[in-house]
Formats: C-alpha cells, structure tokens, sequence
C-alpha cells in the first residue's frame, strides 16, 4: 500500500513540474532598450533598439499562453511599448500606448508587461508607442495554435518571419520635430528594409536579405509591416503566395503574386519552392495613389535555393506601380473570413451604436511655422484634433481623476459637406481630448469616411483591444441608404488594422466586450502625431469577469 502511494505521489509531482500539453504556458521576456550604432545605407547612427537588435527579437508563445515581459529603459527618451494586435482581453494596463493606457518608462524604469494570449493564434507584432522611436523598436510575435490543434491548411515545412520597415539616415525623432517646428510635412525615410536590410541602393552597395530554401517545399511567410509612414507591395519574382491569414485571423486562403500590407499590419502567405534551384527577387515598394511624397527606394531581398552558385544571374521581377491602385484593390477585395465551424466569423448583425467618423487633414494657425506660412498642417477624426493628456487615460478613468478628458467625443462630422470632394473654405479643426463612451457588450458600426481635406489619402486605422469585420467598402461619399444593401455579414475579413481608401470609405463592425481605455488612431505615424486619433472609454459590465484587472504595482507613474 504504501508503494502505491508513493508511486501516486511521485506521479502528481511530475504532472505538477512537466504540464499536459494542452495546458498554457507562462513565458519570460526581457526587453533592454538600448542604444546601439547601427550601419545601414553606408552611413552610421546611434540608434534605439531592444537588446541592441534591429529588427528587434521575436516572442514565440502558443495560443493562451501568458507572457511577462520586463521592460528596462537604459535610454535617454521615455519609452512604452505596445503588443499590436493582442486582445488585452481586460488587461489595459499591459496594452502599452503612452498617455492612453499607462504612463511611459522614464529613463531607467522598469516595468512588466503581463497579458495573456486569450483566443489568438498567427502573427502579431511588438512596437514603441511613444514618439516616433518604432522606427527601430519593433519585433514579431509568432503565437503558435495550442499543441494538437493544426493549421487549417496545409502544414508547412519551414517557417520565416519577414519584417519590413523604413530607414532614415538622419535621427528619426530629429526628423519629427523639424517638421512640427515647421508646420510641413516631415522629410520621407531613405530606403525600405526587408529583415533590417536595404539591399543594394544609389552610392551604396548593400547586403540584402538571404531567405535560403529548398526546392519541394512549402514556407510559411510571417509578414509585418512596420513602416511608419507606408503600405508596401511585397513579390517574389516567379513565385505565387497563398494568403492564410491576416492580423491573427485566418482567412480562405487565395493565391497572388502580389501582396499589400499597411503599416500595422500582418499577413502570412505560403510559399511553395516550385524551382528546381535559382535566385530569384523579393521586392518591398511603396503603394500611395495620392499625390502625396513617398520614398520611392525599392528594398530588395533574394530567396536563394540550395545548390545555387552565389555568382548566378538573379530572376529578376519588377515591383508594381506606386500608384497600382487596381492590384491593391484586387487584394484587399479577395480578402475574406474563413467563417469555418472552428473558426467562425461572429459578425454582429444588430446594432447599438451606429457612428460616422470622417478622417482626414487640416490646417491649423501657427505663427511660428514660418515655412508653412504660418499655417500647420494637422489631422482629425470628425474634426477633432486629439491633445494628448499629460495623465494617462486608462488611470485617469480607472481612479476617477477629473479633468483629464471628456465624454463627449461627436459620432457624427460636426459639419456635413461633400467629404471626398475636399473642397471647404475653412480648413481649421478642434482640438481636446475627447474620448466615446460605451457600454460593456454594446455592437457597434463605425463607417470611416477619407476627406479630400488638402489631398485624399488611404489611412490605415487600427483599433486597440478588438478586432473588428470590414462589412463594406467603397470610393466616394458613404450613402447610408444604398450602401448597407451590399454589405458582407457573412465572411467578411476580421481584423485589427484596415485600410481606408483614398477618396473613399470603409465600414467596421465590432463588440464592446473589453472594458477599458482604448485608442484608435492613424497608423502612418505623421498622421498620429498630427491628431489623427481618439479613443474608447469601454465601461465595466456586471461582476469581475466583465470588468477591468486592477493595475499592477509596478504601473509607471508620470
């Protein structure tokens, strides 16, 4: 008898230090955020990076794993950083915009970031939130499905994560705050990187980036765009992809050879070596048809079969257009939600609060800003250029501080007129710090109208703490009569990020069923810096499940 319960014993303490493997993990992180001279474009700076890496490190975690992270600011700026895409399901605290959800980490702060992965599975990404020190501060997130469950399409043999991004020769932060003093918009990055690499550019000869494969086989692309200020086209000469999934959603797979990706955004394609060996060229180039300044420096990569002599002759491809609206358009339509059984798309289809947000640009006075003639060039959403508080919102709803913001942020454009046309006569917008209010679980639709305001623009907008559906689309005026009859309430694409087309609309729907503090906001970072934002004040709904985590002890203070 006693054998046996030693046995059990023994049996109970080893489930207890090696778990089933259905059960989540909890995962360690340290973030050091250091400076670190960087070359690139055959020039040097001194440059913010995490654990002196650029891209910076990729977290691996498994779907319902929780991860700690342990921020140390070693540098001379005020750093926050946010986990883009993760639901923060009741975790605000952890979400990371600076002034919205927490104070930042002054110079030798520390701070933990704890959250847990709650039903998300696919590629998100990490950046900085404060200033424009995401340039460089920024990494992947790679969340496997739990252990036993598989993809819903075919396994693939080897897996790659991809980041593109924006170079500037110059200091970024210099860059920002010249153009604020002048009122102007801001000088445009020297080169797109693929993986922290330029390729070969103007009076310098650069490595690219090497993506080795073998021929027979199937490569999962993890792709983040990580550029501040622009979507990209990205190829592979001679190659097809087939797209899987976006921002950590599955989605019914389609094959392109071309993929569009904004800044925010994440995609996974898969890539079958079909060539029996070769170099062949992956490009990264800039999308805008808006006569709007874009650096327009293809960043060059090769994808380099086994057994292929360095000396051969590359495939070559070329990168579309800049202004290939069509292909953009043919992406971003065949987009849809795999709406299977295990992966349904919950699409509310009744709705609480229905509510129209222009966004665009504007000028506003500025004595000072003799280059733009005494006029400074600003963004809005429905006209209010949002203040960023010197107290952290989240805090200040969470402790009932007053004075920090108001409710009262208008669900409609405080001035009708023809939106994509752009013509007005006073350009001039509001500003404060007005946050929308709603209740727990409340549905909301939320069309995004672009303005001709100065020029049209296709602005990317991510919302923090949802993801949301794309029920709809379309150039020119949203009419709320005949627009809704087409929408798609059956599969339309779930995500974090969308783009809203030049001249045109979009049309969102989600559930308010996060309680919290969350920002939505521009993310081509100029536009973010000018005011192109706001925010959701999510109330608590009935008990501790639907309410918000009280904050941790460690929470930065300003």
């Amino acid at each position: 008898m006693k054998s046996h319960m030693v046995w059990f014993l023994f049996l109970v303490s080893c489930l207890s230090v090696f778990p089933a493997p259905s059960q989540s993990m909890v995962r360690h992180y340290k973030f050091n955020v250091v400076m670190k001279n960087i070359t690139r474009l055959c020039s040097s700076k001194p440059t913010v990076t995490v654990n002196g890496r650029y891209p910076g490190p990729t977290i691996y975690a498994r779907e319902d794993d929780t991860l700690l992270i342990k921020v140390v600011n070693h540098v001379k700026y005020n750093v926050s950083i946010h986990w883009h895409g993760v639901r923060q399901v009741r975790t605000g605290w952890a979400d990371g915009p600076a002034y919205i959800t927490q104070c930042p980490l002054q110079p030798g702060q520390v701070y933990t970031y704890n959250y847990t992965l709650t039903g998300q599975r696919g590629t998100l990404w990490w950046h900085a939130h404060i200033l424009w020190l995401r340039a460089t501060v920024h990494g992947a997130i790679v969340i496997l499905p739990k252990r036993g469950v598989p993809y819903p399409f075919p396994k693939p043999d080897h897996e790659k994560v991809i980041v593109l991004a924006e170079w500037w020769k110059s200091d970024t932060e210099n860059v920002i705050n010249e153009a604020l003093k002048s009122g102007l918009a801001p000088n445009v990055s020297d080169a797109h990187m693929i993986n922290g690499h330029s390729g070969p550019v103007k009076n310098c000869p650069s490595q690219g980036y090497k993506l080795s494969v073998r021929n027979g086989k199937t490569y999962l692309l993890r792709l983040v765009n990580a550029a501040l200020n622009e979507e990209l086209f990205f190829k592979v000469a001679g190659h097809l992809f087939t797209v899987v999934e976006v921002d950590a959603v599955y989605v019914k797979p389609f094959k392109t050879d071309t993929v569009l990706i904004a800044p925010g955004q994440t995609t996974n394609v898969l890539l079958t070596t079909s060539k029996s060996a070769g170099k062949y060229l992956v490009t990264a180039s800039p999308f805008m048809d808006s006569p709007i300044a874009v650096d327009n420096v293809t960043a060059t990569a090769t994808v380099h079969y086994s057994g292929t002599l360095s000396s051969s002759a590359t495939t070559l491809t070329l990168p579309p257009p800049q202004n290939a609206t069509t292909i953009a358009n043919n992406f971003t339509n065949s987009l849809r939600s795999l709406n299977s059984k295990k992966y349904p798309a919950l699409v509310p289809t009744t709705i609480d609060h229905h509510l129209f947000f222009t966004v665009g640009l504007g000028l506003n006075p500025c004595p000072t800003c003799k280059a733009g003639n005494g006029s400074r060039v600003v963004a809005s959403i429905n006209n209010v250029t949002f203040t960023m508080p010197k107290t952290a919102l989240l805090p200040a709803h969470y402790f009932n501080i007053s004075g920090v913001f108001t409710t009262d942020f208008p669900k409609n454009p405080p001035h009708v007129f023809n939106y994509s046309g752009g013509s007005v006569t006073n350009m001039a917008t509001e500003s404060g710090t007005r946050l929308y209010k709603l209740p727990y679980n409340a549905t909301v639709q939320l069309v995004l109208q672009d303005t001709g305001v100065i020029a049209p623009e296709n602005h990317p907008i991510h919302l923090h703490g949802f993801n949301f559906f794309e029920v709809g689309r379309g150039l020119g005026n949203f009419n709320p009569k005949k627009d809704p009859n087409n929408f798609n309430l059956v599969d339309p694409v779930e995500r974090n990020t969308i783009g809203v087309p030049s001249g045109g609309w979009v049309v969102i729907r989600f559930r308010a069923d996060n309680p919290g503090v969350w920002f939505m906001h521009c993310h081509l970072e100029v536009h973010t810096t000018w005011g192109l934002k706001m925010a959701f004040l999510v109330e608590n709904g009935k008990g501790p499940n639907q309410s918000i985590l009280p904050p941790p002890k460690d929470l930065p203070k300003c």
